[in-house]
């Protein structure tokens, strides 16, 4: 199982590119609407996984 640490720091990884898809995918509204629907469907997807993972550490954290 990973650390807390290591988990923060996949959980801010995720965080932050979550920010890049959201950013790019406003740039390619207009230009490609598929393109830009694909990154809204992964950012979806690393959110969920960001949720998961908050979860999981404050579960971590409740039990220290």
């Amino acid at each position: 199982m990973p650390s807390l640490a290591q988990m923060n720091g996949s959980l801010h990884i995720h965080q932050f590119y979550i920010g890049k898809l959201r950013a790019k995918q406003e740039q390619l509204f207009e230009s490609d609407p598929e393109l830009a629907q694909l990154l809204d469907n992964v950012a979806e997807v690393l959110s969920e996984h960001v949720v998961a993972l908050a979860d999981e550490i404050a579960d971590l954290e409740y039990e220290d």
